[in-house]
This record gives structure tokens, C-alpha cells and sequence, in this order.
């Protein structure tokens, strides 16, 4: 069994950053992919980055603003969100594999969920 804690969620206006950490107890492996996923109100949710030992990938509208790392030695994983906007606003979860699928983009492939951070960026 995997826990997994999200933290570092907040209020914020436009053009602010956040950090959002994750940490994940349990065993984990570099080569599986730990991911952030968002939903805002009243949307589904969608794929915002993933990371393993030879991938980062990010949601192609959050290139360059949104960074995703990882240190495994720690099991922890951050997203770092730069220039934030209204439409950023959603609960964030972080998510993790316990084995190795390649489609990191979808949600059905993470096997572990946290609760999620709420996520508001004011205008």
C-alpha cells in the first residue's frame, strides 16, 4: 500500500508561482511514473506532467511555465507553477504507479491517488 500526501496549495493572484509537493510512503521506483493531474469546477479531470527515470512529460498548454521533479531517494515529487492563471484554478492530485505503464497521460494508470491541494489563482 501507497499513501500519498499532497501539500503547498493556496491563493494567489495572476502571475504568481506555487509549489506544490507530493510525498508518497510506501515503495516506489524511479522507473514508474509519479504524476500531477488537476480538476477544475465543473471540468474532468486532465493531465498536467508525469516523471520517471528517463521521461518528464508535460500537458502541451503548460510547457515552459510548469516544471515537474522528483527525488526519489526521498519519494517526493513537486510541481513548480510559474506566471499562474484564473484557469489554473482546480484541486491538483498527485498520483503514482506501482508498475510501469507508458501512458502516462492517462489517470487509469496510476494506482495510488492523494487527496488533492486546491489551487486558486484570482484575477
Amino acid at each position: 500500500q501507497v499513501q500519498v500526501v499532497e501539500s503547498g496549495g493556496g491563493l494567489v493572484q495572476a502571475g504568481a508561482s506555487l509549489r506544490l509537493s507530493c510525498a508518497a510512503s510506501g515503495r516506489t521506483f524511479s522507473s514508474y511514473f509519479m504524476g500531477w493531474f488537476r480538476q477544475a469546477p465543473g471540468k474532468e479531470r486532465e493531465f498536467v506532467a508525469a516523471i520517471n527515470w528517463s521521461n518528464t512529460v508535460y500537458a502541451d498548454s503548460l510547457k515552459g511555465r510548469f516544471t515537474i521533479s522528483r527525488d526519489n531517494a526521498k519519494n517526493t515529487l513537486s510541481l513548480q507553477m510559474n506566471n499562474l492563471k484564473p484557469e489554473d484554478t482546480a484541486v491538483y492530485y498527485c498520483a503514482t504507479q506501482t508498475y510501469y505503464r507508458d501512458s502516462y497521460y492517462d489517470g487509469g494508470s496510476y494506482d495510488f491517488w492523494g487527496q488533492g491541494t486546491q489551487v486558486t489563482v484570482s484575477s
